[in-house]
């Protein structure tokens, strides 16, 4: 069957149980060998919900959510793989984080200290911070998923 053929089915889920539905809809269509499915995608934005990439109509999709405990329903209509492409990109970690940015650290020796971004690494997906209260200011450089914005540049007067 061509790929154009395919179409992408969005799953309700339970609430925190998405990976749990995916791992389940590979191996029930594994044994289910009339119900097709592609490709199964977890998109960490779109909570609740599991992608399913298959050839078949709607009624064979709602046939598998019946099979797989936490999978609620199908929702009506399908979509193309260009309206979710988006979701394949990862997201840098440094987006949204600029100099002068009130960050606190999440992770690491300095975990729960706040700090005030000094420079920003894209390539490397690093940020350099100086840290809020102390007395000397030295540069640490971490990485841009170990930190939580607090306050934006942008918004301090």
């Amino acid at each position: 069957m061509a790929e154009s053929a395919n179409r992408i089915y969005a799953i309700k889920t339970t609430a925190k149980q998405e990976r749990t539905v995916a791992d389940n809809i590979e191996k029930v269509t594994r044994e289910q060998k009339d119900i097709h499915v592609v490709a199964v995608m977890v998109p960490e934005e779109l909570k609740g919900y599991v992608l399913v990439e298959s050839p078949d109509s709607i009624a064979r999709i709602e046939q598998l959510v019946e099979l797989i405990p936490h999978a609620r329903a199908v929702v009506q209509g399908s979509t193309a793989l260009s309206e979710v492409e988006h979701f394949l990109v990862p997201k840098k970690a440094v987006t949204g984080i600029t100099e002068g940015t009130i960050v606190e650290i999440i992770a690491g020796p300095f975990k729960s200290e706040k700090a005030v971004v000094k420079r920003v690494d894209t390539g490397k997906e690093e940020i350099t911070v100086e840290l809020y209260e102390s007395m000397i200011p030295i540069p640490i450089t971490v990485r841009g998923d170990s930190v939580r914005v607090v306050e934006r540049s942008d918004e301090m007067s």
